[in-house]
């Protein structure tokens, strides 16, 4: 076997030097000439302020685990001394017990207390879930919508068009792509805007190019986008941009592109 392969290679050899000793593979070389300005794009988010309202069959079903759990439960102190209270009365009644008028004036029953927290609850009512800004339909508010997550649109001229976007802007030389991220926020929104952002990796790409009359210097733009949770505050409105804050079933109308669209929608919770 040895042999064979020995001989393999001496013939390998001769071929190599007959065609004078050089090689020629036909390899791709990849295309370095393409250059991409880097953006970062921040996803902010105002979450659900209260929790979502009950579908009826969530309602049934919770009715039903609520029954289930008091007839599996042990009796409390108050049902207790309500029996207590009863037995009590029974025995005064058939007079084997003398009541102290003084004592049972002063004395108050589960029952007497059943019947004050009765009344105490009906005068309490629940806020509603909606809002003032629900009814004026106001979009630059955060006090919408309160059920739902709200996501912050940005206006921005691409071209000579504007388009409402995610906050975005462009990478700046030694900037870590978080640190592009966090001063793109302030410089398009203000510093009355606090959020909290959730790391250091992106959670999201989209990459697109610029007009023909554009690409002089750049193809076009890769953007990294970021997730932050709103904690308090909004938009500074001296700052001139136009913004909104949408819930997720009105972003697909208001992005222009579609593939932007499906690209946020992957990030999207």
């Amino acid at each position: 076997m040895l042999r064979q392969l020995s001989k393999l290679n001496q013939i390998h050899i001769r071929k190599v030097q007959k065609f004078g000793g050089k090689f020629s593979f036909a390899t791709v070389a990849p295309n370095t000439t393409e250059k991409w300005d880097l953006y970062a794009g921040v996803l902010v988010e105002r979450l659900p302020v209260v929790s979502k309202s009950l579908t009826p069959f969530e309602q049934n079903f919770q009715e039903h685990l609520w029954r289930v759990e008091f007839e599996n439960s042990l009796k409390s102190n108050h049902e207790q001394q309500h029996e207590r209270d009863i037995f009590h009365a029974e025995k005064i009644k058939k007079g084997e017990i003398e009541i102290d008028l003084d004592d049972a004036s002063a004395k108050q029953t589960a029952q007497d207390l059943k019947d004050a927290y009765t009344e105490e609850l009906k005068k309490f009512k629940p806020a509603s879930r909606l809002t003032k800004d629900d009814s004026l339909r106001n979009l630059t508010s955060t006090n919408r919508c309160l059920e739902e997550t709200l996501y912050l649109l940005v206006e921005h001229k691409l071209g000579k068009q504007m388009h409402f976007l995610l906050p975005q802007g462009p990478r700046k030389d030694g900037e870590t792509m978080r640190q592009t991220a966090e001063r793109i926020l302030q410089e398009k929104c203000g510093d009355h805007l606090n959020v909290t952002f959730y790391g250091h990796a992106p959670c999201g790409f989209y990459k697109y190019k610029y007009p023909s009359s554009m690409r002089a210097e750049s193809q076009g733009a890769k953007v990294f986008f970021y997730r932050a949770t709103l904690n308090k505050g909004n938009v500074n409105s001296s700052s001139g941009v136009k913004f909104e804050w949408l819930e997720k079933a009105a972003l697909e109308e208001k992005f222009q592109s579609k593939l932007y669209s499906e690209s946020v929608k992957k990030f999207l919770l």
